[in-house]
């Protein structure tokens, strides 16, 4: 009967089996469970014993990286998929060895060429402390990575010398502009060609056009409550509530002028974002493109327009708007740096090839989404005589620096491992890096290619595992 019920357990069958040998159905139900838990009993998986086959180290290692899973998460995982008991210790053996391996390997990183550096801090758990990262801005490769120390020059200067040490040399640095970043570069007199990243400013008039635009929307609640228990005056409608303190006439002109507030200072927004751009075009007959110069003393102008709206808002907005002013006067000599780098070859280059060709260009290099998507196809439509020097051109457009969005998506990769581990070792960290270095691009520009090999690194095609000196088959 138990059998018939667990190999075909078709309608009426119950009834059927409790009506021929005279047995209740609930005891047939009963009999059913306790034969089908003999059963499972019987045929439980039992758990195996460790493959040869498989590497452990690699295991851990993927499951670690991969799933950012726990030492325990990592335990659990080796015994119910792959039938491997292994101890919490064994696993922060493996992972200590293979961090020191990836410290050695982070000592031998060299560049043949002179790279351009985005430098940040990513806060710790630590009160005062923080992660310090250097990434290279056009390649994404990671060149140091400490684990949390104090924020301050001294932390930054032995980052930057240990780079030195190494033998990197560096071009350019880009930041957000930390103080002790600043600081560290003044020591080793690198500050003339460190660049002020511009997202951040872009950032912080977002949030003071956000707060505007709040308080804009709450004045224009109020009118229309004020509008609504004057309709109820006027027609002799009993109204409920405290008596408003503005008049509907005092409302308005204040509705009016803080609009009138937000809506220039989004222009102004807009504008300062423009001039930010890498191409500025001017259309006129002798010059196409604005220089540093003429950029500096536009950005002036809208400084000195924010000011003037201080006295035009209220008591609570006048601080978000002279904060945000002081903010980008404070930045605006760091944050024309690119733009500087760029003067001399434009003014080389309009003089080869004249001031039409520097237009098409610009407007070219503009919607190269379009055109392009790359310097390199836009070059195909262009005319042969021009080519060499629209070359250096482009390459410029396409290689300044503004931002440091490279370390940004750094700290994007590292903070899943921080809410698994909250705290990172040199040795994970490293890591991290070697793994991230070796990382192939699955889609976008750099499709099928690694930082490594953006870099130009003659040892970028191998699997990061096997570049730690794991089984180059099993990796």
């Amino acid at each position: 009967m138990v059998s018939q019920m667990l190999a075909r357990p078709t309608r009426g069958l119950v009834i059927q089996l409790s009506r021929t040998y005279q047995v209740s159905r609930q005891t047939l139900y009963r009999w059913e469970a306790i034969g089908r838990q003999a059963l499972e009993e019987a045929l439980e998986k039992k758990v195996l014993p460790m493959k040869q086959s498989l590497s452990v180290p690699i295991l851990v290692l993927n499951l670690l990286l991969e799933a950012h899973a726990s030492y325990r998460g990592i335990q659990s995982t080796l015994r119910s998929n792959h039938g491997i008991e292994i101890s919490l210790g064994t696993i922060a053996g493996i992972i200590k060895e293979a961090g020191q391996r990836a410290q050695q390997w982070m000592n031998q990183q060299q560049a043949e060429t002179a790279r351009t550096l985005a430098l940040d801090e990513q806060y710790s758990s630590q009160r005062g402390k923080a992660y310090l990262n250097v990434i290279d801005v056009h390649s994404g490769q990671v060149w140091a990575t400490v684990p949390p120390v104090k924020v301050d020059s001294e932390s930054w200067t032995l980052v930057l010398w240990y780079l030195q040490e190494q033998g990197i040399i560096c071009s350019g640095t880009v930041s957000d502009g930390g103080r002790a970043i600043a600081d560290a570069l003044c020591q080793i007199q690198s500050e003339a060609s460190h660049q002020r990243d511009v997202w951040h400013l872009f950032h912080l008039a977002a949030q003071v056009q956000g707060r505007l635009d709040r308080a804009v929307e709450t004045e224009r609640d109020r009118l229309s409550k004020i509008q609504r228990r004057t309709e109820e005056e006027a027609q002799g409608k009993r109204t409920r509530g405290k008596r408003p303190k503005a008049q509907l006439s005092e409302q308005q002109a204040l509705m009016a002028q803080m609009s009138y507030v937000a809506d220039s200072v989004r222009y102004l927004g807009h504008e300062l974002h423009t001039l930010l751009e890498v191409v500025v075009p001017r259309f006129d007959q002798t010059v196409t493109l604005l220089n540093s110069t003429e950029r500096q003393s536009e950005i002036a102008t809208i400084l000195d327009l924010l000011d003037e709206l201080v006295p035009l808002t209220t008591t609570a907005m006048r601080g978000q708007i002279q904060m945000l002013s002081k903010q980008i006067r404070l930045a605006l000599p760091r944050t024309l740096v690119f733009a500087r780098r760029l003067d001399a070859l434009q003014i080389q280059v309009g003089r080869a090839l004249g001031v039409q060709a520097i237009a098409l260009l610009a407007w070219a290099w503009l919607r190269r989404t379009i055109l392009g998507p790359t310097s390199t196809e836009l070059l195909q439509s262009i005319p042969s005589a021009w080519q060499a020097d629209a070359l250096q051109l482009l390459s410029a457009w396409d290689q300044a620096v503004r931002v440091s969005s490279a370390v940004e998506n750094w700290h994007s990769i590292v903070r899943p491992h921080l809410a698994v581990h909250r705290k990172l070792s040199a040795g994970m960290l490293a890591l991290l890096a070697v793994k991230q270095n070796h990382q192939i691009a699955s889609r976008g520009l750099h499709e099928g290619l690694s930082p490594l090999q953006r870099t130009g690194s003659t040892s970028s095609d191998i699997h990061w595992l096997a570049a730690l000196g794991y089984s180059t088959n099993a990796a």
